[in-house]
């Protein structure tokens, strides 16, 4: 028999949780123009919920604080790697004539979107191993439907982001990896908790700080006054 809330409860946090995977992945896809992007987030999501669902509360014994803190250790490296890419696209997009290249961090943003699934996968395990012993049919149910929910959805947006020129998905896609750095960074201290709400205000504040990196003036676009005040300036 189905439990209604056990059902709605392991909905519930498979499309929270997936969401957040479902998001990177997209953000990766629309800066790498490669589908490969998804089948690495889909990866670290199949490495922790597989088991969650083959033996149940084995998956609980893992150490969430090491698991975060390795996570977001690689999305703050990947993150400056990419904020200073972003950076390099703005300055070949004001050179006439500039051509793009190819980029090096491909490889990083796969690995970035296989840990970033892992971990949301291992954030809604946590809350399914305590439903899956209660109604084992009811858990399965309801994490397939938020799987459905989130995989209409992302499929939905697909078509949309793909449009987006890839140069300028650098700084949303950086912003978006700083942003669960210092999120996971922040879980894994000790006695604090917060919700997955905060995301959407560290979001901006890291998209304005990569944005405002990204596009200021190099010295040679400095204007010729300011340049030539600069150039007459007493020395000390």
């Amino acid at each position: 028999m189905v439990d209604i809330g056990i059902f709605l409860a392991a909905a519930g946090i498979t499309i929270l949780e997936m969401a957040e995977a479902a998001a990177v992945g997209l953000a990766l896809y629309a800066s790498s123009h490669k589908r490969d992007a998804f089948l690495f987030v889909i990866l670290g999501v199949v490495v922790v919920l597989a088991p969650t669902v083959a033996v149940g509360k084995l998956i609980s014994l893992l150490p969430v604080t090491p698991v975060r803190l390795f996570a977001a250790t690689l999305l703050l490296y990947f993150g400056l790697r990419l904020t200073r890419s972003a950076r390099r696209a703005v300055l070949r997009s004001r050179a006439p004539g500039s051509s793009s290249h190819h980029e090096e961090e491909g490889k990083g943003l796969f690995l970035t979107g296989f840990s970033v699934g892992a971990i949301e996968a291992f954030e809604a395990a946590i809350v399914l191993v305590a439903l899956i012993p209660i109604n084992y049919d009811s858990a399965l149910s309801g994490l397939s439907l938020g799987f459905a929910v989130v995989i209409v959805a992302t499929l939905a947006l697909k078509s949309q982001v793909r449009r987006i020129k890839q140069a300028s998905m650098k700084i949303p896609v950086a912003a978006l990896l700083l942003s669960f750095s210092a999120f996971w960074y922040a879980e894994s201290v000790p006695g604090l908790a917060f919700s997955d709400l905060v995301l959407l205000p560290i979001f901006l504040v890291f998209v304005l700080a990569v944005y405002m990196f990204a596009n200021r003036r190099s010295e040679s676009e400095r204007p010729p006054q300011e340049a030539f005040l600069k150039g007459t300036a007493p020395s000390s």
